[in-house]
């Protein structure tokens, strides 16, 4: 039988999905019935993850919400029907531990696993094993978590697993010679863009690993959205470098005129967790509700077009580096995933 994963972008092609950049979570979720699946949402209670979580329990999923703060989160959270909420923090391995025994514990499958938690635009801090907090929070913390609910994921038979990711993975390749900043001046957008190439190289081995046990992993760009709290604590001199604003710290307005709302933000996401049309595909990375072109560098990023699609970098797909940054894992987490 020929073997098919996505190893240095082999299906990085779109699917002409029908939809587009300006889809939503209600164009995407629409004819598509949850009941009886369970779905775990990091970060599911502000910004494109609570739309996520909305969305989802709309078509009838029970969604996890695991929180740091947990009264913040439950008033989020208020008036979605079918939302558990749980205590967990990211960059605490510990916490993380915790919650996953718990729901081991508890028998029950784990149909869809949204790792949509991140950070960005943060000075240099570091957990407690001291880890960049980029790195923990947007890929190391997503391994640890797939790694212990792995048994829940096998006993769903039918998984999906989607990181959100970022276009922000142009930014960086994964430096594996380097990758905590101890040798090398810290540069926030790099910190940013090696953590969420990782989140993609993730999804690439995953997929393949986890689909003899019918688990697919999906990584994605959710696009430039207006209302979150991604950019709480960037310096207004981000913003200028990168284009975003003006000189007096105003949205330009050919930035503002592309930026999504967060029921498009989100679309791409829940199109990953729930569409038939990737029953078959899996590995990819995903745009503007799509899978999305292999980028070999020939096209440029261009921050002041947010919502044009950009590709996946070539680096962000590499078959050695995949299969390299999962053992990286496992050493820097303690975590020993045996993906069988």
């Amino acid at each position: 039988m020929l073997e098919i994963n996505n190893y240095n972008g082999a299906l990085q092609k779109p699917v002409q999905s029908g939809f587009n950049a300006s889809s939503t979570t209600s164009d995407v979720i629409k004819g598509i019935d949850l009941t009886g699946k369970i779905a775990l949402v990091t970060g599911g209670n502000t910004g494109i993850g609570l739309e996520t979580t909305r969305a989802l329990a709309a078509a009838g999923a029970i969604v996890i919400v695991p929180a740091r703060d947990l009264e913040k989160a439950k008033k989020n959270l208020a008036g979605i029907p079918g939302v558990e909420l749980e205590e967990m923090d990211m960059m605490d391995s510990k916490s993380i531990d915790t919650f996953t025994k718990k729901f081991i514990a508890s028998g029950r499958p784990l149909h869809l696993l949204i790792n949509n938690a991140g950070i960005m635009w943060v000075p240099l801090r570091r957990d407690a094993r001291g880890i960049e907090s980029q790195l923990v929070t947007n890929f190391l913390a997503q391994f640890e978590l797939v790694a212990k609910l792995w048994p829940a994921l096998k006993l769903a038979n039918g998984a999906r697993v989607v990181n959100v990711s970022s276009s922000g993975h142009h930014f960086a390749p994964f430096d594996f010679g380097d990758p905590n900043f101890e040798n090398r001046h810290y540069e926030t957008l790099q910190g940013y863009g090696q953590s969420k190439t990782a989140t993609i190289l993730f999804a690439v081995e995953l997929d393949n690993r986890g689909k003899e046990h019918n688990i697919r992993a999906y990584s994605l760009h959710p696009g430039s959205i207006g209302g979150t709290e991604l950019g709480r604590e960037a310096p207004l001199e981000l913003f200028q470098k990168m284009g975003f604003v003006d000189e007096n710290g105003l949205l330009r307005p050919e930035v503002l005129a592309k930026l999504k709302t967060i029921p498009q933000g989100a679309a791409t996401t829940v199109w990953c967790a729930t569409s038939p049309v990737l029953n078959s595909i899996g590995g990819v990375y995903c745009e503007n509700v799509d899978v999305a072109f292999l980028n070999e560098g020939q096209v440029s990023h261009q921050q002041e077009h947010p919502s044009t699609p950009t590709g996946v970098r070539d680096y962000a797909v590499d078959k050695v580096s995949a299969q390299k940054l999962w053992k990286l894992a496992e050493k820097m987490s303690g975590v020993v995933f045996d993906a069988n």
